[in-house]
């Protein structure tokens, strides 16, 4: 675990933790792209391609905020993917909204052993792509049987709640 300090903590110790971390270092990664972006508009380069950088601005508005949740999912894309975020000036409250539930699943992945699940399938990956691919199928596969079995059973009673069917009377 990279993060020794919160070996032995309780769960939400940990994940609260790694919450913060991610957090702070996204949102330093995207202002120190904001900062970029703002030195290169000023630039020769930006006044020659301004255009073509508002296109591209407007692009990245319009379809980043997906890029920038599921960045959190991945390994050594994070950090582009934030910094360019900031330097093609993405509006900070889609930035927001889109980076806090990526960090949100970024802690649980980490506080619960998920990156040791990644490897495993990375390292499955490498030796194989179709192996890996149907092992995420079965895997789908297993999770949706378990999900449509859930919903066929009868929810259960909570025990103790005296529900009793009620008598019939003796038939005279």
């Amino acid at each position: 675990m990279p993060y020794e300090f919160l070996e032995g903590r309780p769960f939400w110790v940990v994940y609260l933790s790694l919450l913060g971390i991610v957090f702070a270092r996204a949102q330093a990664t995207y202002w120190l792209g904001r900062g970029l972006g703002a030195g290169v508009h000023r630039s020769r380069i930006g006044r020659r391609i301004g255009p073509r950088l508002a296109r591209a601005e407007n692009l990245i508005n319009r379809f980043g905020p997906p890029a920038v949740t599921l960045c959190f999912l991945t390994v050594g894309v994070q950090t582009a993917v934030n910094l360019a975020s900031g330097a093609m000036r993405m509006r900070f409250t889609r930035y927001l909204a889109a980076m806090f539930p990526g960090c949100l699943a970024w802690a649980a992945i980490y506080s619960l052993g998920g990156m040791a699940v990644l490897a495993a399938w990375w390292g499955l990956f490498l030796h194989s792509p179709w192996l890996a691919a149907a092992a995420t199928v079965l895997v789908l596969a297993a999770a949706a049987a378990f999900v449509a079995w859930r919903r066929r059973r009868p929810p259960e009673e909570p025990a103790g709640t005296g529900r009793t069917e009620p008598a019939t009377a003796p038939a005279e």
